[in-house]
């Protein structure tokens, strides 16, 4: 059955878009360990299947990059990733709050928490991830980004 995720996640509705930003990643004693440019395109998409999208492109003022692609499913009110590269959820908390919840596939024992807020008007929103593995927190990862694109 096909969702309108207007109706069925409004919040997560209100990311669709390109969004340009920074994250910077700290230590569990608030050291700051990397920084870099974020570039994401978030697409509520007309598949069935994956009604979710999602491209990350990172870069480095050294020049490095990274990219990779997320597909997630619907499920009782969550979208749910099971990719290469992570395994998760995403969920509404209110009518600016997203929490996700995810383990990464090439980080045995490590598991993350996200919570995005977005603004009213839909243009801008903050992140921040905490990092654990082993059960300990070791990082925190504060994300902040503009919407370039609806």
């Amino acid at each position: 059955m096909q969702k309108n995720f207007s109706d069925v996640m409004p919040v997560l509705a209100r990311h669709n878009g390109e969004w340009t930003g920074e994250y910077i990643y700290f230590s569990s004693q608030g050291e700051i360990l990397d920084r870099h440019k974020s570039h994401l395109i978030c697409r509520i998409t007309d598949e069935e299947k994956y009604p979710y999208y999602q491209q990350n492109t990172y870069t480095w003022n050294d020049g490095r990059t990274e990219q990779f692609e997320l597909y997630a499913t619907y499920k009782q009110a969550r979208i749910c990733f099971d990719t290469e590269r992570i395994q998760g959820s995403c969920w509404e908390i209110d009518s600016k709050t997203l929490m996700l919840n995810w383990t990464r596939q090439d980080i045995p024992k490590s598991y993350f928490y996200e919570m995005i807020q977005i603004n009213e008007v839909s243009d801008t929103r903050s992140r921040v991830w905490h990092w654990f593995e082993n059960d300990v927190l070791i990082k925190r990862v504060c994300i902040s980004e503009t919407k370039i694109i609806t």
